[in-house]
């Protein structure tokens, strides 16, 4: 098989296309020019550039209204809004699921989790996120809110956003059995 970024014009004239000097020669010189305008066809791919992540804010804002990326907002750094781009198939495919809300709270505000209303007791119709980003404040809510929105099924309501956060403790604990009349206990 012949790679199109390797060809050479030279190669593929007949043979006796190849024995003239003259041809041979201005095949060998059009080689740099075709290899370019092979790299440049290449670049017109959109999808290509995308998964390398050479566009633009602007191609990115552009194909986002012809891909009807359901959320999106042109404050996003390139890096999320390349994320969504990317992801814009499969959030129309399982929208209205949780794993559709999921996927959209991981990208925008990093770990986030959904339950639904029979998960946590809650009212039917209902449910909550639980997210680790302690960005997600009254700061990010609306933003938040919205993304939550567009992706969710119309009769589910978003009950509440739980900030769950870890930090790592030293615990330590200690037991003692003694058998015998009297025991003295002292904190060290």
């Amino acid at each position: 098989m012949i790679n199109i970024d390797q060809i050479s014009i030279y190669d593929l004239l007949p043979p006796n296309a190849q024995a003239d000097p003259t041809v041979s020669a201005a095949a060998r010189s059009l080689d740099s020019h075709m290899q370019e305008l092979t790299q440049q066809v290449k670049d017109l791919s959109f999808y290509r550039r995308l998964l390398a992540g050479k566009i633009t804010d602007a191609e990115a804002d552009e194909r986002a209204w012809q891909n009807h990326v359901d959320f999106w907002d042109t404050s996003l750094p390139l890096e999320q809004k390349i994320q969504l781009l990317m992801n814009a198939k499969e959030f129309h495919r399982i929208k209205g699921t949780p794993a559709a809300i999921e996927d959209l709270v991981t990208i925008l505000f990093g770990e986030g989790k959904v339950e639904e209303w029979f998960e946590y007791g809650g009212e039917p119709g209902y449910f909550q996120v639980i997210t680790n980003n302690p960005e997600v404040t009254q700061e990010k809510a609306q933003e938040f809110y919205r993304a939550v929105e567009s992706v969710k099924r119309l009769s589910a309501h978003l009950e509440r956003v739980i900030l769950s956060q870890s930090e790592p403790i030293n615990l330590y604990f200690a037991g003692v059995l003694r058998m015998g009349e009297k025991m003295t206990v002292r904190m060290v």
